[in-house]
């Protein structure tokens, strides 16, 4: 199975899309807790889907969903968050 990106909750059950996570009441089916998000690529997804879904934290009805483990926590940061960080700092934001 996998975790929930918001708390870390792992899903005990199949994820549809009006699933919630039992611990924080977050959507399950969202593009943060799919294996193919891939923040970087075209419309921040690794297949190849025919429109953005504009809201990465709400669900929806991608048909690619496959729930993944990728739980960053609100104590640490993912790498995309700290280089971005450092990259505005060189240049004084």
């Amino acid at each position: 199975m996998g975790n929930c990106y918001n708390c870390g909750n792992e899903f005990e059950i199949k994820v549809y899309r009006n699933t919630e996570c039992s611990s924080c009441g977050k959507d399950a089916k969202v593009c943060l807790n799919c294996r193919f998000y891939s923040p970087g690529s075209h419309w921040d997804c690794s297949e190849s889907i025919s429109e953005a879904v504009r809201e990465k934290e709400r669900a929806n009805f991608c048909d690619f969903f496959e729930l993944t483990s990728n739980f960053k926590g609100s104590a640490g940061e993912n790498k995309e968050a700290k280089a971005k960080k450092a990259f505005d700092s060189l240049f004084g934001d």
